[in-house]
C-alpha cells in the first residue's frame, strides 16, 4: 500500500499543472458547499430563533384537539386546574425544560368607543412569558417596558390595529368576549404598548394579563389554553418532546383517548416550509459538488490513461497484476480528492472566519439589522470530505479498469 501511495503521488507530481487545476476545481466545490451550508444553517437557525423566541416557544402542550381547532381559539378545550397542575409538575420535573408559560388564548372584540374590530388575545403571566419568549420584549415599538405593559389593567395591541383605529399608548379601550357558557362580558383596559408583528403586517395578536382574562371569561380556577415551553438546549427538542409526551401519555379522557398533545414549533409554524426549502437548497449544492468532483477527476484519470499507455504496457509486461494497476489509478483519484478536500476545508474555515469578523446583516420581514453568524459543524466538514474522496475514487474506477485491461503488446506498440 505504501509503495502504491508513493507511485501515485509521484505520478501526480509529474503532471503538476493538471493536478493543481483539478484540485482547485474540487476545492471550489468544497468551499461552495461548506460556506453555503454555514450561511444557510445560520439563516435557518436565526429564523427559527425569531419565531420560537418571540412568540411560540420551542414546544407547546395543549388539551387534545386544541391545535386542530386553534383558528377558533375554543374555550371548551382549555385545561382544567387539575390538568394544569399535572402538566406543571411534569415540566418542573424535566431537566431539559428551562422555563414555561401558561397562556389563555381567546378571541375578542376591541373597541375604542368609536370603532370596533376583532382581536386575538394571549393572556399571560409577564415574568413567565418573558422567560419563555425573551424576544417578545423587543417587539414593543411604543409604550412601556414589556413586563409593565402586561400588568393587570393593561393591554398590548398589535401595530396593525393601533394604526387602523388611531390608538396610542395611554388610551382606554374595551375588550368584549364571550365565555364558555355563552355570556358576553366586557372589561376596560389601558393601552400600555404597541406590538410589532413577528409574522408580518397582518398580525392581530395582543397581550393582556392572565388575571384579567380569567375575570373577563369567568373562569373557574386556574384554567389554561396552552403551555409554551423553552428548553435549556434547543438541540434536545426531540428528546424533550418524547419525554414530556411519555410522562403525559398515561392520562386518558372518558373515551380512553389521551388528554394531552405535545407539539414542537415545527407543527405550529408555517416557517417549517421555508426551513425545508433551505435544506433542499443545501442538498442541491451538495449534489452539484458530487458532479464537479466526478467530472474533474474522471477527466484527469482518462487523460492519464491515454498519456501513459506505453507505461502501462511496460509494467504489465513486467508482470504487474491488473488489480495492482487498477489500485494505482484509484489511489491517484483518492489523492486528488484528499488534496482538494483539505484545501477546501482550510479556505472554507478562513471564509467563515472572515464572515464572523465582518458580519453580513440583512432584513427579514419586519425584523431589521439581523446579523448572520455562520459556523462550520464538524459533521458537515467530515461528511463533505468523505463524499468528495469517495466520489474521486469512484470517478477513477472506469479509467482504472480500462488501464488494467490493456494488452501489454498493443500498449507497447502505441505511439
Amino acid at each position: 500500500m505504501s509503495n502504491l501511495l508513493k507511485i501515485a503521488f509521484r505520478n501526480l507530481r509529474r503532471y503538476q499543472r493538471r493536478t493543481i487545476l483539478t484540485s482547485m476545481l474540487i476545492t471550489v466545490g468544497v468551499v461552495s458547499v461548506l460556506v453555503f451550508t454555514a450561511l444557510s444553517g445560520s439563516f435557518k437557525g436565526m429564523m427559527i430563533g425569531e419565531i420560537t423566541d418571540s412568540m411560540l416557544g420551542h414546544m407547546q402542550v395543549h388539551k387534545k384537539g386544541f391545535v386542530a381547532s386553534i383558528d377558533n381559539l375554543p374555550l371548551n378545550l382549555t385545561m382544567p386546574p387539575k390538568d394544569v397542575a399535572l402538566v406543571t409538575e411534569v415540566l418542573d420535573r424535566s431537566t431539559l425544560v428551562e422555563s414555561y408559560s401558561a397562556r389563555v388564548k381567546f378571541g375578542a372584540m376591541l373597541s375604542n368607543f368609536v370603532e370596533t374590530t376583532n382581536i386575538r388575545l394571549n393572556a399571560v403571566d409577564p415574568e413567565m412569558e418573558l422567560a419563555t419568549v425573551p424576544l417578545l420584549a423587543g417587539r414593543i415599538v411604543q409604550g412601556e417596558e414589556c413586563a409593565d405593559a402586561m400588568q393587570p389593567g393593561n393591554i398590548i395591541i398589535p401595530e396593525l390595529l393601533a394604526k387602523g383605529m388611531g390608538i396610542k399608548p395611554g388610551d382606554q379601550v374595551v375588550i368584549v368576549a364571550t365565555n364558555r357558557d355563552g355570556s358576553v362580558n366586557g372589561v376596560p383596559l389601558i393601552v400600555a404598548g404597541i406590538l410589532e408583528s413577528a409574522t408580518g403586517p397582518g398580525g392581530r395578536d395582543g397581550y393582556i394579563n392572565i388575571a384579567d382574562a380569567r375575570d373577563l371569561l369567568r373562569m373557574k380556577g386556574n384554567e389554561v389554553s396552552e403551555f409554551a415551553v423553552r428548553l435549556s438546549d434547543f438541540g434536545n427538542l426531540g428528546r424533550a418532546k418524547d419525554e414530556v409526551s411519555a410522562a403525559l401519555s398515561g392520562e386518558l379522557n372518558n373515551k380512553g383517548a389521551p388528554r394531552f398533545e405535545v407539539h414542537t414549533w415545527e407543527k405550529l409554524s408555517p416557517f417549517l416550509n421555508i426551513a425545508k426549502m433551505i435544506d433542499l437548497m443545501t442538498l442541491s449544492v451538495r449534489i452539484l459538488l458530487v458532479f464537479i468532483a466526478l467530472i474533474s477527476v474522471m477527466n484527469v484519470m482518462i487523460m492519464a490513461v491515454y498519456e501513459r499507455i506505453r507505461e502501462i504496457g511496460t509494467i504489465s509486461a513486467m508482470g504487474t497484476l491488473p488489480g495492482r494497476i487498477r489500485s494505482l489509478y484509484m489511489m491517484e483519484g483518492l489523492l486528488l480528492g484528499v488534496f482538494g478536500s483539505a484545501a477546501g476545508i482550510i479556505v472554507s474555515f478562513l471564509a467563515v472566519l472572515a464572515l464572523n469578523l465582518w458580519p453580513v446583516s440583512f432584513n427579514f420581514g419586519r425584523q431589521t439589522g439581523l446579523v448572520l453568524q455562520p459556523s462550520m459543524a464538524a459533521g458537515d466538514v467530515v461528511f463533505t470530505a468523505v463524499v468528495v474522496m469517495l466520489v474521486a475514487v469512484a470517478a477513477s474506477l472506469q479509467p482504472a479498469i480500462k488501464a488494467s485491461k490493456m494488452e501489454p503488446i498493443k500498449a507497447l506498440r502505441h505511439v
